[in-house]
């Protein structure tokens, strides 16, 4: 139970992380996913901690969920098909122009505001970035990665602990246990005679 608690605790603080990092960037459709994501942790926490595997299952299912989502911003980055970053509405529902925080915080970065430029709606601004050692949506692909093998070794151990649940539930004897010294009924002796009683 402790190592499945371990497992859990490991995603939630990457998923923390990362919704700090969205919120950063006003990413929304991320952030909606990491809150669902972080949802689900707690819950297979909690199934872990309370033996209901069916807490674990749903977790289960919920990671092949995820891994599928964290799939979709792999290619989303990597501008995998169709897919192009320049379509900001998928990540932000088309509500700001914001992208990933890590465009101009990534390391090494070095960010030059563009004055005057014709290009930008009259509230935001234009800016040139430089100088990146590692490019914003390699850290993005990166953590997404890292997502996807967390969640596949949780779905793993999810369905591995949720089967010994229910192996120990299907076990369980509510009377006496399969144990030799459970409760074991007198035993008429052969001298003990019946009287028979008078009202």
């Amino acid at each position: 139970v402790c190592v499945c608690v371990c497992v859990c605790v490991f995603p939630l603080v990457a998923a923390l992380q990362r919704q700090v990092f969205d919120f950063l960037g006003y990413q929304w459709a991320p952030i909606l996913a990491n809150f669902l994501h972080i949802v689900a942790i707690i819950l297979g926490m909690f199934g872990t901690v309370q033996f209901r595997s069916r807490y674990l299952i749903f977790y289960a299912v919920w990671l092949v969920m995820w891994v599928g989502w964290n799939s979709f911003i792999i290619c989303f980055y990597l501008e995998v098909g169709h897919l192009s970053q320049d379509r900001d509405f998928l990540m932000t529902f088309n509500t700001s122009l914001h992208r990933s925080w890590w465009m101009e915080h990534g390391p090494g970065c070095l960010v030059t505001p563009v004055l005057d430029s014709h290009l930008a709606p009259d509230d935001h601004h234009v800016i040139t970035v430089s100088g990146c050692l590692l490019d914003y949506q390699y850290i993005e692909v990166l953590s997404s990665a890292l997502q996807v093998l967390l969640a596949l070794f949780g779905f793993v151990y999810a369905c591995y602990v949720s089967k010994v649940f229910q192996d120990d539930e299907d076990s369980f004897d509510f009377i006496g246990g399969f144990d030799s010294y459970g409760y074991q009924p007198p035993q008429k002796s052969s001298h003990l005679q019946l009287q028979p009683l008078y009202t």
